[in-house]
């Protein structure tokens, strides 16, 4: 369930997140494809490692850096700093989603392992429908944040970020009790860790099926591979450093060996199979979950934009605009001795306007600009005007104090957020069915 949260948290935050860290359209792709690059990698990497260390160790170890620095990821304000964070988070979650299934599967009979793998996809698919959840009651909500100054600012869909982690932290609690897989045991030669478990399985499954007096028999084990001798006796010699280095290439240097047997016959046509339909399933599947909520919003931008007022050659003088202007275009303006009081522009543009003796306090602009303007003798305190909104304009003789920092978040007075996220809820319900199928075609 947890690394389902995490796949889903990107669509979810992505439009927000490149308002609040000002990220221009080139460069927003990187938002949605960082967690994804970092699991490419992670799935490799801990895939390999679980057939070393173990199943659980693996586990723990990858699913607390996801829930570290996917919690750390919603207080960083740098692009830089949260897209690294965002990729060690996939890094983790990487790990997660290949080796849950052969560590459940290892621990399950044959003749049932299909129907409750079932339900692992099904949970996988809660953890989806729990991020749209969250997305959908949280997000729209931007009075749920909080500012120190006007440089740290801790909007709502950063707070989404941290309940979609706590499922993670949950995971690793929960890993802390259950047992490592009996199969690696074997694979590895401890035979009595393994008839521990393998005993423990039974007796439980025992006492379910109301048969405690039952007891636990091996006929047969499967013989161990064996660990090669020439890396045991060479990460024992010479320095700390050296043993080290040598230990982790020689455990990189299996791990490739095993991946490259994957495309040796029997199993290379399957694996090329495979291969193939997981590609389109994740291409078709995260790629929607990515896209669609910002689709959404584009759209709803473009409807937006329709509605737009025009003001021409107005001529405004000694006038207090301490109100929200918002989806308006002022062309040949004249604003004389006017003053902009603890105020908003919202995606509104002044075109061949001129300010003259005007006062500007406490003034935010989202999506608003000033294109050929000029300002004479004009005070600015406290706003977010600077010379990205001031689009060749002609600045005279005027003042900046105390500047804001950072972009402003949209949506704050309208409904179409959480339309966005309502909508992309009711999408992500639309799987399970699919899931249900599934899980009663294994039953029978």
């Amino acid at each position: 369930m947890s690394d389902g949260v995490e796949v889903f948290v990107v669509g979810f935050v992505l439009p927000s997140a490149e308002t609040d860290m000002c990220v221009p359209d080139s460069r927003s792709g990187w938002l949605g494809s960082m967690v994804y690059l970092g699991m490419m990698v992670g799935a490799f990497f801990w895939g390999g490692m679980s057939d070393k260390v173990g199943r659980r160790q693996c586990l723990l170890i990858s699913m607390s850096l996801n829930g570290f620095f996917a919690f750390l990821s919603s207080f960083v304000q740098g692009y830089g700093f949260f897209l690294l964070c965002r990729l060690i988070a996939g890094f983790g979650i990487g790990g997660a989603v290949p080796i849950v299934f052969s560590f459940f599967a290892e621990t399950l009979a044959r003749e049932k392992r299909g129907e409750h793998l079932s339900w692992l996809c099904m949970f996988w698919m809660i953890g989806g429908i729990y991020a749209s959840a969250m997305a959908w009651a949280i997000i729209p909500h931007y009075g749920w944040s909080f500012s120190m100054g006007s440089a740290y600012q801790f909007h709502s869909w950063r707070v989404f970020v941290v309940v979609c982690a706590l499922p993670c932290v949950c995971a690793v609690v929960a890993l802390t009790f259950i047992p490592e897989s009996p199969r690696f045991y074997l694979e590895v030669g401890k035979h009595d860790e393994a008839w521990m478990i393998l005993k423990q399985i039974h007796d439980t499954n025992m006492r379910a099926r109301g048969q405690p007096e039952k007891v636990f028999t091996v006929n047969r084990i499967k013989i161990p591979k064996q660990i090669d001798e020439l890396v045991e006796m060479q990460s024992e010699t010479g320095n700390p450093v050296s043993k080290v280095l040598f230990r982790v290439k020689a455990e990189l240097h299996g791990i490739w060996l095993t991946f490259l047997k994957c495309f040796n016959y029997p199993v290379k046509d399957n694996t090329i199979k495979l291969a193939i339909v997981w590609f389109t399933l994740s291409f078709g599947f995260y790629g929607l979950s990515v896209w669609f909520p910002d689709v959404i919003k584009h759209l709803q931008a473009d409807e937006y934009a329709s509605k737009v007022k025009t003001h021409a050659n107005e001529r405004i003088e000694d006038f207090t605009f301490n109100f929200t202007l918002e989806n308006q275009i002022h062309t040949n303006g004249v604003f004389i001795n006017d003053r902009f009081v603890s105020m908003k522009f919202k995606s509104v543009t002044f075109i061949d306007s001129t300010f003259q003796n005007c006062y500007f306090d406490d003034v935010t602009s989202v999506g608003s600009y000033f294109r050929n303007c000029t300002f004479i003798e004009a005070f600015f305190y406290n706003t977010d005007i600077d010379d990205s909104k001031l689009r060749n304009s002609e600045v005279i003789n005027s003042t900046f104090h105390h500047n804001k920092t950072g972009c402003q978040m949209t949506f704050d007075d309208d409904y179409s957020a959480y339309w966005v996220y309502f909508v992309n809820f009711l999408g992500t319900l639309a799987v399970l069915p699919g899931i249900l199928c599934l899980h009663f075609s294994w039953t029978k």
